[in-house]
């Protein structure tokens, strides 16, 4: 009877693996311009802050927000705090767009089984903050309007905690970080076009509309120049806001319609073409001001108090620091449990918990639809706006004091992954399979032995030739030393 051969185990699927190698570039280049819009970012919230409560200067700061500018006769005669709300903040959601169809089409998320961990720790990781946000309010008595505000993540924020206190995540949470951001945003967008839609405008809506359709067949047909399709979205956008549809969701709808597949002899797809000219403005212009004109609130002794007192701004600084890490991470471990996955080895469950504390950093987002569900309440509005930047405060310091404390072996997983010893442009890290490398490495190491055998021969050249000397020397010591008294 024949013996019936073993079966060999499955290999379970990797949580956080390695990224493919034009995945990882792409992650490091998109992060590399997030990075510093970040830091812009950060600069623009403590210039905004400073200047709302320097009493020599506080009053100007809303004088100057509240300056209204633009054709009344077109419905856009808007305060500059509307302009970088509705205006600017559409530039950073059509890089969202883009950022979102290339996911769909050509990154993780094309992928289901790639996309099951950062969709699923996505919507744990927006749920579970409305849930504390609604338990909160509900135990209080507050208003429940401001459910969807502690739901976002603001990657450049997180990004920008990253590069103050110097530390370096491996490329696998880097993209986890990105992904979840990208479909966050997805989620956002949603909430925002959903919840906070107001009374419609069916003409401008169809106005919106067709222009939108006119944008997509112009893309179809292969039409270029800036000079057709930047008039165009501007009348997109002017006619989705008179619609009484939040303006942003006009940038989001041209982003997604733009191809990010390369076709035969493209170095990039037009998407990531587009993106690359587009994310240095959204990035370093739009988002930092609209973070000068809506972060600058009031942050005395009682404002401060009143954020841990008042239900509404206590749901939300709990909803960014525990609802956020609580929710990522558990969707993370229950995508992990149920689907059979493995972690990485080379990661622990501790960097997911510090990831997901990072991701509760939820400012731009966060404040913008702190503006939308209190519209009319200017005093409540700016209480939650103090709320959002103490929760995100919070969170980026329990996130900076986990990821510290891993440091040394993110840095020695980065230098890994960045090492390059054949000079050949490609990390050694994805070189392991292939024998053209090894075969480089082998000549290379022979090269430096040959050297090495040679400055051995140097070496002892030199010390056979000083012999001599040094053999009188030590005798001539020697009489010296036998000279001196005891």
């Amino acid at each position: 009877m024949a013996t019936p051969t073993p079966r060999l185990p499955t290999p379970r699927h990797k949580l956080l693996g390695r990224l493919s190698l034009p995945e990882r570039r792409f992650v490091a280049d998109a992060l590399r311009t997030e990075t510093v819009g970040g830091v812009l970012l950060l600069v623009a919230a403590i210039a905004a802050l400073m200047w709302a409560n320097i009493p020599a200067v506080s009053a100007s700061f809303d004088t100057v927000r509240s300056f209204h500018i633009g054709p009344a006769a077109l419905g856009l005669d808007l305060s500059l705090q509307h302009w970088a709300a509705d205006g600017l903040l559409a530039v950073f959601f059509f890089v969202a767009g883009i950022e979102l169809k290339r996911e769909l089409v050509a990154g993780d998320l094309r992928d289901p089984k790639a996309a099951a961990l950062p969709v699923i720790a996505a919507i744990c990781g927006m749920a579970v903050p409305a849930l504390v946000y609604l338990l909160v309010n509900t135990l209080g008595n507050g208003s429940t309007s401001g459910w969807a505000v502690p739901t976002a993540t603001d990657i450049a924020f997180a990004l920008a905690v990253l590069a103050v206190i110097g530390t370096s995540l491996p490329s696998a949470l880097r993209a986890f970080l990105l992904t979840l951001a990208v479909v966050d945003d997805l989620f956002a967008i949603l909430i925002i076009a959903v919840f906070f839609t107001s009374d419609l405008n069916f003409a401008a809506l169809g106005g919106a509309v067709a222009g939108l359709v006119l944008f997509w067949f112009l893309l179809r047909a292969g039409v270029r120049g800036w000079y057709v399709y930047v008039p165009l979205a501007l009348v997109v956008w002017g006619l989705m806001y008179n619609s009484g549809v939040h303006a942003t969701i006009a940038g989001v709808a041209m982003g997604l319609m733009l191809r990010c597949t390369r076709q035969d002899g493209e170095e990039h797809s037009p998407g990531e073409h587009i993106e690359h000219l587009v994310r240095p403005l959204s990035a370093g212009l739009a988002v930092p001001l609209f973070a000068l004109f809506s972060a600058g609130v009031s942050l005395s002794d009682e404002s401060i108090a009143q954020v841990f007192t008042r239900p509404e701004t206590l749901g939300v600084v709990l909803g960014l620091v525990v609802g956020k890490a609580v929710g990522i991470f558990g969707g993370t471990w229950l995508a992990a449990r149920f689907t059979r996955a493995e972690l990485n080895e080379d990661l622990a469950w501790p960097d997911v918990l510090a990831v997901a504390s990072l991701a509760g950093i939820g400012f731009t987002v966060s404040l913008l639809i702190g503006e939308l569900a209190f519209a009319g309440d200017e005093v409540l509005t700016d209480e939650v706006k103090a709320a959002v930047l103490i929760g995100s405060l919070v969170a980026a310091i329990v996130a900076s004091v986990m990821l510290k404390l891993r440091d040394r072996k993110y840095r020695a997983l980065t230098e890994a992954e960045e090492r390059d010893e054949d000079r050949d442009g490609i990390p050694d890290i994805y070189e392991q399979e292939n024998p053209d490398y090894h075969l480089r490495m082998a000549r290379i190491h022979e090269e430096k032995a040959a050297e090495h055998r040679r400055r051995a021969e140097a070496v002892a050249l030199a010390r056979g030739s000083d012999a001599a000397p040094a053999a009188g020397e030590a005798a001539g010591g020697s009489s010296a030393r036998a000279d001196r008294p005891a």
